[in-house]
């Protein structure tokens, strides 16, 4: 039985609870009070879900399951699912990448922009984001001109080619979407969504503001956050 190591942990917990309340019959309610107030309690091992790890390193398990770590770690893995399903939607298109997707997007909402907004505005490094833009133009999805001001910056716009792509694209990453969020019913779907704005807000700003650009600047702000 593959729950085995689950249940038995889970009376073990039980166990602990009723030691605490022996003068009266705990709830369910009060397990759940007791399993998040002992949340971060080392004594409550996490069990190994994970298929990819085994278990030649109990070490580098604890490590690895450890809130925070575990959530990026999540996250990572849901970006790679997420390309992958992008590339297949993509498929027979001339956009190559999903940032190819998003520059095109950020585009058919704005007059213009100079290369340097749309870059920024796509979350990319200059050298990548110029590739981008490079290939778009090339497809014929988005037409540059010289800033008037300013000969040194260059203004891009979508085509009505590029337009006309990027609407029949959209039918495709739609399923994308659904695709992503799997079957979580609608309420989790926006609980999830409450959660991950909240971040995007949060690492918006430090984007902006360039405020994490070292390995010392990430070590900074986990010393001043540690909780």
């Amino acid at each position: 039985m593959k729950s085995y190591q689950l249940i038995h942990q889970l009376i073990d917990l039980v166990a602990q609870l009723e030691e605490e309340n022996q003068d009266r019959e705990v709830s369910i309610q009060d397990f759940m009070g007791f399993l998040l107030n002992n949340v971060g309690d080392p004594a409550i091992n996490l069990v190994n879900s994970e298929v990819r790890f085994g278990n030649s390193d109990n070490n580098a398990l604890e490590i690895a399951y450890q809130l925070d770590n575990n959530i990026g770690r999540l996250f990572v893995f849901m970006s790679r699912y997420a390309k992958h399903y992008i590339k297949k939607a993509l498929e027979g298109t001339p956009l190559q990448t999903g940032e190819d997707f998003t520059a095109l997007a950020i585009l058919l909402t704005h007059n213009h922009l100079s290369k340097s907004e749309l870059i920024s505005h796509n979350l990319q490094e200059k050298t990548s984001g110029t590739e981008v833009i490079r290939r778009l133009i090339a497809a014929g999805l988005v037409t540059q001109w010289d800033d008037i001001k300013d000969k040194r910056s260059k203004h891009i716009a979508i085509t009505e080619k590029g337009k006309e792509l990027l609407y029949k694209v959209f039918v495709d990453m739609n399923n994308v979407g659904k695709m992503i969020t799997g079957k979580l019913t609608v309420a989790e779907k926006f609980t999830l969504q409450y959660l991950l704005q909240k971040l995007e807000t949060f690492h918006l700003e430090h984007y902006e503001k360039k405020t994490i650009m070292t390995k010392a600047d990430l070590k900074s702000f986990a010393d001043q956050n540690k909780v």
